[in-house]
């Protein structure tokens, strides 16, 4: 058994399908390290052979098969790697001829449709969404609040703005956040302006250890970063958010990816993703 192997994800198209796909089945083997490369935009025989070059120096280099995850639309480039000496899997191979079989039409076999065209409704939605969320980062404006699919609502560092960004470019939400802080702590109130809209509010929270060691990277030996300003800030927060009825989610131990899961369930946002 060998500790560490070379993966490549190759796609004709960006590879962020393929990535993060080929991610999440390779998160199942935590005793083998990966060396992980992405190779997009695969879409001829000159830089299909290009790659194969770049796989046949990793079966050399490493002595064990490379690991090629791909998700290479075209039958004639993906068939180039049938004899690769690799281990291939090829997500569109493996699924596109079952649902042919099953929807009784062939695919279209056209590169790059998960992600859309630039003027595609979802794409602009995307950047509507996007524009919208940095606008209203960090309680910015209270204007458009009305627009809003959802308001976050926590600390200062308890991942508001990652998530906002995530769920902006990934579903297309217009997402705002706001900072709660001791002024809206010792008044027992939310911040202003956010009372009508507090049927869109989501609160994160995070613990006491971890926030203080995030704020200790920002403001080093501050009392903004202590973990007693930490500890109470939290508990503030909490406390606020109980009393205001408002959901709220742990972020201590959650990706980006679980918490924007978690909220879009709670929230019922899921019908408006694409």
């Amino acid at each position: 058994m060998h500790a560490s192997r070379t993966v490549f994800f190759v796609s004709d198209g960006t590879g962020i399908t393929a990535e993060t796909l080929g991610h999440s089945l390779l998160s199942q083997f935590e005793s083998t390290q990966f060396r992980q490369t992405r190779i997009p935009f695969v879409d001829s025989e000159e830089k299909a052979q290009e790659c194969l070059k770049r796989l046949a120096e990793a079966r050399e280099r490493d002595g064990v098969r490379p690991i090629v995850i791909s998700t290479l639309v075209r039958a004639d480039i993906a068939a180039l790697f049938h004899d690769a000496d690799a281990v291939v899997l090829n997500f569109f191979e493996a699924f596109i001829a079952p649902l042919e079989a099953e929807l009784g039409c062939k695919s279209s076999h056209t590169v790059g449709r998960s992600h859309g065209s630039v003027t595609s409704k979802g794409y602009l939605a995307r950047i509507e969404a996007i524009n919208f969320t940095l606008a209203h980062d960090d309680g910015i404006t209270d204007q458009g609040l009305d627009q809003a699919d959802v308001i976050l609502v926590g600390v200062s560092r308890s991942g508001k703005t990652p998530t906002s960004l995530y769920l902006a470019l990934q579903f297309g939400l217009k997402v705002a956040n706001y900072p709660l802080i001791p002024e809206d702590f010792e008044r027992h109130q939310l911040p202003d302006g956010l009372n009508k809209y507090r049927n869109k509010l989501f609160g994160l929270t995070i613990s006491a250890d971890r926030l203080s060691q995030i704020r200790q990277e920002r403001r080093p030996d501050s009392r903004y970063a202590s973990l007693k300003n930490c500890t109470w800030e939290i508990e503030a927060a909490q406390g606020l958010m109980r009393r205001e009825n408002i959901r709220w989610l742990d972020s201590t131990s959650k990706s980006i990816e679980e918490i924007a899961a978690t909220l879009m369930q709670t929230v019922g946002l899921d019908k408006l993703t694409f």
